[in-house]
């Protein structure tokens, strides 16, 4: 489910949309990533304003997911943990909202909702991109500023799944968002680094900072 269509974001090329047409641009884009990737999924565009995520009644936000994953009634979840990644207001209220929506949901249902993951960047590997880009001449990425990434912790990681097979195709399920030139400030060549590998902390069930690491975000689930 997507909380917002995009509609605030940026227009790579004026020629893709206008500011009115933006949203439905992007929802546009978004299938079209998917399809990039093979897939068909149910997308649910909640189409909350773009933005405006935080200033959301939380229970309305909460309701909305509930609702859904009561409908869908998945094994696994992955949403944005507290930082957001990026500290972004919406992906901070997104993830806040997401978990309480999934231990509601949980609680309510017999069924699924096995496992909740965030997404995450570890420090580790925000430093080792950092020196690639000092080392080519680019600045680098500072978490201090806004919607920069924030790496975590190493004990945070609970999940590190490796991509490098896949990177071609997510470079082009990336391309179909035109409108927002993704990754474009990053040298080409530095692009297996960031989407070659994805890591994610578990939130849910309660995991051992000493904990063994994953390596995909179903092992250990039934029917995996």
């Amino acid at each position: 489910m997507l909380a917002t269509s995009g509609e605030a974001g940026e227009i790579a090329d004026p020629s893709l949309a206008t500011r009115e047409t933006l949203g439905a641009v992007r929802e546009a884009e978004d299938r079209a990533s998917w399809a990039a990737l093979g897939l068909e999924p149910d997308l649910r565009f909640l189409r909350y304003p773009d933005g405006k995520v935080a200033d959301v009644p939380p229970e309305d936000l909460v309701g909305a997911f509930v609702a859904i994953l009561l409908e869908r009634r998945p094994d696994l979840v992955v949403t944005f943990g507290p930082d957001g990644i990026t500290g972004h207001p919406d992906h901070v209220a997104v993830g806040k909202a997401a978990t309480e929506a999934f231990h509601l949901a949980r609680a309510q249902s017999p069924d699924g909702f096995l496992r909740l993951l965030y997404t995450v960047l570890s420090a580790e590997r925000l430093t080792a991109l950092n020196e690639a880009l000092r080392a080519r001449g680019h600045e680098p990425l500072d978490p201090l500023q806004p919607f920069a990434p924030r790496g975590v912790p190493a004990e945070r990681v609970g999940v590190v799944v490796d991509c490098s097979e896949v990177v071609p195709r997510k470079v082009e399920a990336l391309r179909r968002h035109r409108t927002q030139g993704e990754l474009e400030d990053l040298p080409y060549e530095l692009w297996p680094v960031v989407l070659g590998r994805e890591e994610f902390e578990i939130a849910w069930p309660e995991r051992s900072p000493t904990g063994r690491v994953l390596h995909d975000v179903l092992e250990g689930m039934p029917d995996a």
